[in-house]
């Protein structure tokens, strides 16, 4: 069976500008640091992966979301990104394109959704998926053979060990984030229930569905405070079904990827040279893109 490496950009983005010092610039004087260490990652994951097929996904927007629509809250706790790091996520994609990745990004649907889009139109063509992040909110669209790879840990989860992780399986973890929330994305949740209790619920209850069909078997649950978690099962069912809205990843972004355009494509020499001459990129690091 075939590989397909889903990478969520932003995360190795985000991560290369907070750990490499600002001072690192371009020929225009401005931050260069996210782009260089974006830059090693990829050319890190190709040589140890040895894939053929790579999909890069990134994120436009903390704002413009489908999920804005459902609630407006959404995402609306965190910082945009700072100025130095905005104006460094298109070279970033523009990069991946140099490098011969199949890139998508829309401000419409998170990254997440282009890479639950593209796994689900991928998986009939006799494709496994290896989700390259460290959000385990990806962990929801693992399957058999699939993999969650949160790359820079070296850190590596399947189906089975997924439970042993986060204490649900991945076809539960969307309503495990549906009754405990997340702080990180503003998604509510039910208040008084968090991740033990979420995770004793499913364990039991096995769905989001059937502990609201089933309501009055909360109460009788080996659970410490089983009676009052059923209490506010009660009074925000609307807002546990929204949580789940918010936190299930769609698979029905507007975008096709195909076998084809999937495989990874061999470098571009001379964008590469002008892209390392405007971004001051070493000669050392010049060549290692080459080599991705």
């Amino acid at each position: 069976m075939k590989t397909l490496y889903l990478v969520d950009a932003s995360i190795y983005i985000f991560r290369a500008y907070f750990s490499i010092p600002e001072t690192m610039t371009g020929a225009d004087g401005k931050p260069v640091n996210a782009v260089y260490g974006f830059a090693d990652f990829l050319h890190q994951l190709a040589t140890l992966a040895k894939g053929r097929h790579y999909v890069v996904a990134f994120d436009e927007s903390l704002t413009t979301s489908f999920r804005n629509d459902l609630y407006p809250p959404y995402k609306a706790n965190r910082e945009l990104p700072p100025p130095e790091l905005a104006a460094q996520l298109k070279a970033c994609q523009e990069l991946a394109g140099i490098l011969g990745f199949r890139t998508y990004a829309s401000e419409r649907y998170e990254a997440d959704d282009l890479i639950g889009t593209v796994a689900r139109q991928m998986r009939t063509k006799d494709f496994r998926m290896a989700y390259v992040t460290g959000d385990k909110d990806l962990a929801q669209l693992l399957k058999p053979g699939d993999i969650w790879w949160n790359f820079a840990r070296g850190e590596k989860l399947n189906p089975s060990t997924t439970r042993e992780k986060l204490g649900v399986r991945p076809d539960q973890v969307v309503d495990l984030l549906a009754l405990m929330g997340d702080a990180v994305d503003n998604i509510p949740g039910v208040p008084g229930i968090g991740q033990k209790t979420a995770t004793v619920l499913l364990t039991h209850l096995k769905s989001l569905e059937k502990i609201y069909s089933d309501l009055d078997r909360v109460a009788q649950l080996p659970l410490r405070g089983a009676r009052r978690a059923q209490l506010q099962l009660e009074q925000h069912r609307d807002q546990a079904y929204l949580s789940q809205s918010l936190a299930r990843i769609s698979e029905n972004a507007p975008i096709r990827c195909t076998e084809a355009s999937s495989k990874k494509q061999p470098v571009r020499p001379r964008k590469l040279e002008a892209f390392c001459s405007r971004h001051r990129f070493s000669e050392r690091m010049h060549q290692r893109l080459l080599s991705t």
